[in-house]
């Protein structure tokens, strides 16, 4: 028995690294400091970036710190797997990642993925991989290598696991950590683009049927748009307007995320102003299957609505699950936050003023 017959395709894996070696240049090829910071190609057993370049990110820094973050998809990819759609996920992948280092106003700088299956097929890795690339390309980040595992008998044929890391930069005195926030510290929430990557066990279970249809595409589709990145409006807002704390609306939604904001050593709240934004009606159809309604299309949009109107219980198990229609939230002086909505709004992220901060205990507060 040789290495193939055991279930590893070693020649697939040639064939793969060549997709990504073309999907980097699509990633790195935006900027000719990419370009220059990467000392290597794909390939290699480690991404070489250049400390003179990242020297030069640093310019005008008094003492640049680096943050990293690292993230998975999550169960969102049995979606793709079914719908046999890969381009999208890697998009999420990098996404979630570098969201969670611009909350401290990091700058992304480069990014590396990991690919895990059961059997290797190149042309599904580079799809996925594709996505990550797209990622990569939309936020500035460097794609600098990565991991393709191939272990047959522990992954199931046809599954595949994709996480990565990304690595930025911030000047050490413009590093939001939430100690500049104050009381009457207006919250303004940037639109979401769906349920993110974020609660895909639940969906996965209320709502088994991917062709049902959701206001004229199936609702799979709707189900696999790509995490919104939010890198480009908020890095250019951060120049402009007093940013005092900021969160990734991921898994645990409002709840859990929007407190990891606030500094250790004071205690506030967060209160959310009920009707301050129009819930998705992607959110209403996961309430409706969560509650077990039996309907399906646009009788379980609006059933679901009603329902995240008046049942109190459900509502806030969405909210604790779901961004609900908010995927990321700042914290602004009140001066900041109005010019803030405005300014991103422009650049096509739509933001409302959602609520306020208050002294209290650390939770998150709804009021009508």
């Amino acid at each position: 028995m040789d290495y193939k017959q055991a279930g590893v395709n070693i020649e697939e894996g040639y064939r793969a690294v060549g997709k990504y070696r073309d999907l980097a240049k699509i990633a790195n090829g935006g900027s000719s400091a990419a370009n220059r910071s990467v000392l290597n190609g794909i390939g290699s057993f480690a991404g070489m970036f250049s400390i003179g370049d990242l020297i030069r990110a640093g310019e005008g820094m008094e003492e640049p710190v680096l943050v990293s973050g690292t993230d998975g998809v999550g169960t969102k990819l049995d979606i793709a797997f079914k719908l046999k759609k890969y381009d999208t996920v890697g998009i999420d992948c990098v996404a979630m990642c570098v969201n969670d280092i611009l909350c401290h106003g990091a700058r992304p700088l480069f990014f590396l993925d990991y690919l895990a299956c059961g059997k290797l097929d190149a042309d599904v890795a580079a799809a996925l991989v594709k996505g990550v690339a797209v990622g990569c390309r939309e936020t500035g980040s460097v794609l600098l290598g990565g991991e393709t595992a191939e272990m047959p008998g522990f992954y199931d044929e046809g599954k595949y696991d994709i996480a990565g890391f990304s690595v930025g930069i911030v000047d050490k005195k413009k590093i939001i950590d939430g100690k500049n926030i104050r009381e009457g510290d207006v919250l303004v929430g940037i639109a979401s683009s769906g349920p993110h990557s974020n609660g895909f066990s639940l969906i996965r279970k209320v709502l088994p049927d991917l062709d049902e249809d959701f206001g004229g595409m199936p609702l799979g589709y709707a189900l696999l748009e790509p995490t919104r990145l939010y890198i480009k409006p908020v890095v250019q807002l951060l120049e402009q307007a007093d940013i005092r704390g900021m969160a990734h609306i991921t898994g645990g939604g409002f709840y859990e995320n929007i407190p990891r904001m606030f500094p250790g050593s004071a205690v506030f709240d967060a209160v959310i102003q009920d009707g301050s934004w129009t819930i998705p009606p992607i959110f209403a159809r996961i309430a409706a299957g969560a509650a077990g309604l039996k309907e399906s299309g646009a009788p379980a949009r609006e059933a679901g609505a009603k329902l995240l109107e008046t049942d109190g219980s459900l509502r806030k198990q969405m909210f604790n699950t779901y961004n609900m229609g908010i995927g990321f939230v700042l914290a602004l002086s009140p001066g900041d936050s109005g010019n803030a909505v405005e300014f991103l709004a422009d650049r096509g992220f739509p933001a409302w003023e959602i609520g306020r901060v208050e002294t209290g205990s650390g939770v998150v507060r709804f009021e009508r």
